[in-house]
């Protein structure tokens, strides 16, 4: 007995012949892939949106209310992220700033009252506003400075160029004057 041989049940197919079988196969194969992958890519899409929407599901009294939270949100920068603001800002202690807006809020606060609060809790640079005051005025007016005082220096660089130029294009030396002299005298003759 030869197992091999009991094993095939007809004429060993030719190579030409199982191709398109397996061309087929893969296809079905790679489909049946393609749409789970697909169905995990949306389910991933749907709860990251689900995820984000419920970030801040806060309730109102009015749309003044919803728009003076997402003032301060926008004015206050997270502490971690340095570079956002609280309403941007995915860091824990940026979504405790949040919650503790709305407490604030809730509790009848003002914008200043609740600024005020932050600032002595993390310091001006919670604000993305800084206040103009003595500590401040070189944030503020510093740049326009640095800017102004940019373009006097380059002005002041060109004109003194400008002035050398001429300067050096008008004197000649007396050695210059005779030949430049000579020079005329041949063209005129």
């Amino acid at each position: 007995m030869r197992p091999l041989e009991d094993a095939v049940t007809g004429p060993a197919p030719s190579r030409a012949s199982s191709l398109p079988q397996i061309g087929q196969r893969a296809q079905g194969w790679m489909a049946h892939v393609g749409r789970r992958l697909f169905a995990v890519g949306v389910l991933v899409l749907a709860s990251a949106s689900i995820a984000h929407a419920a970030i801040d599901a806060y309730t109102f009294k009015d749309e003044a209310e919803r728009a003076r939270y997402t003032e301060l949100t926008r004015e206050l920068r997270c502490p971690k992220c340095q570079n956002q603001d609280i309403a941007d800002s995915n860091a824990p202690i940026a979504a405790d700033l949040r919650k503790e807006i709305y407490r604030m809020l809730g509790e009848g606060q003002s914008n200043q009252q609740i600024i005020d609060f932050m600032v002595d809790r993390y310091g001006e640079f919670v604000r993305y506003k800084p206040e103009l005051n003595a500590h401040t005025w070189l944030l503020w007016f510093g740049p326009a400075g640095l800017l102004l005082g940019g373009v006097l220096l380059i002005g002041v660089i060109v004109v003194r160029r400008r002035g050398q130029r001429s300067e050096d294009a008008d004197v000649l030396s007396d050695e210059e004057r005779q030949r430049l002299a000579h020079l005329l005298d041949k063209k005129h003759e």
